[in-house]
């Protein structure tokens, strides 16, 4: 099995024939998932969207007649070719036994994409797919700020924009943990300042809703300075809106890796305000007293050891999907415990 990041899902959809066997997507960033599936069907297809040779399955199709994509997959495109077989939805879905047989024995001109949801590491189809070298995987996280803002700066360009600084950092505020969501907004965005020539921070204000890793940093922020209350609120607000568990430990995972490294400014003597202007990425202008008083509250060993205990967090949220929510919370909580123990004891 070979797992794949960005930048080798780029070069591999650019050079459609290296396209082969079975392809699985999945992972937490649901949006990214179908994003990175179409644009692989797309690749192994040319991009002609012809139903002899692109065959689309759901996962419960799939689950009740193994054999057919097996099928499916050794069929002969009616006017030659590749053939492509496009199966979703199938993370929930037991369809190893019929994955088996074109892992085993790879057709010879065929491109098989399964996109599915945040597989547990080690078991169902996730397994078996790692276990054969044949096969590719590619895992969908929620967008590092890097890919974020590549997001950003595509659509834009695409509108003929240009996306002012303080916008792009509240946008970075805003988006992040679905990767359809995120193109979706931004769109939405452009449309709005069309014929202005630039996105500002007052459109970002007047259209892009409360979502994504808005109200995650409003959690970590509340974690971090140990205001417990506003963590409970906030952890709420999270679940009602569905996030999944995992997006918000991995935005706290990165936001500690942040902090880190602005601490080690504030280790050889600069002033935590003094060092939240010289961090990178910036921090946001309304997040600015925050981050500078979790600075002062928080120093170094006691950051490594909190990432140490968030990326515990994230396994054990991946071994036991059903108590996600639980292991995040209890987490983080404890970060919040220990962050308002320590300002007291200022």
């Amino acid at each position: 099995m070979v797992a794949l990041k960005g930048n080798d899902i780029d070069r591999l959809i650019a050079d459609p024939k290296r396209l082969s066997g079975v392809i699985l997507i999945y992972g937490p960033d649901q949006g990214l998932v179908a994003e990175r599936a179409a644009a692989l069907v797309a690749a192994a297809s040319g991009g002609v969207d012809d139903p002899f040779s692109t065959v689309r399955l759901d996962g419960s199709e799939v689950a009740s007649d193994p054999a057919r994509l097996d099928d499916e997959a050794r069929t002969l495109a009616l006017f030659g070719g590749r053939r492509t077989v496009w199966v979703r939805d199938a993370g929930s879905r037991s369809i190893e036994a019929a994955v088996k047989p074109l892992l085993d024995d790879p057709p010879a001109d065929a491109v098989i994409v399964i996109e599915a949801g945040d597989l547990k590491k080690g078991t169902g189809l996730r397994k078996r797919v790692e276990d054969h070298r044949s096969a590719l995987a590619v895992p969908c996280y929620a967008d590092a700020a890097a890919d974020l803002d590549k997001v950003i700066s595509e659509e834009a360009r695409a509108a003929g924009l240009t996306v002012d600084e303080d916008a792009r950092q509240a946008l970075h505020l805003l988006l992040g943990s679905d990767r359809r969501l995120t193109r979706s907004e931004v769109a939405k965005l452009c449309l709005y300042a069309h014929g202005r020539g630039r996105i500002e921070l007052s459109d970002v204000r007047a259209v892009v809703g409360d979502t994504g890793a808005f109200a995650l940093d409003d959690a970590i922020d509340a974690a971090l300075t140990g205001d417990v209350a506003s963590f409970d609120r906030e952890m709420g607000r999270i679940r009602a809106a569905g996030t999944h568990p995992s997006a918000l430990l991995t935005a706290a995972l990165r936001q500690i890796q942040t902090i880190a490294r602005g601490r080690l400014l504030v280790d050889a003597g600069t002033p935590p305000a003094q060092a939240v202007d010289r961090m990178v990425p910036p921090v946001f202008f309304k997040r600015k007293a925050t981050v500078a008083r979790v600075l002062s509250l928080w120093p170094s060993p006691r950051l490594a050891a909190a990432a140490t205990r968030i990326e515990d967090a994230v396994v054990q949220s991946r071994l036991k999907p059903a108590l996600g929510y639980e292991i995040a919370a209890e987490t983080l909580l404890a970060l919040a415990t220990a962050a308002r123990a320590a300002g007291r004891a200022r």
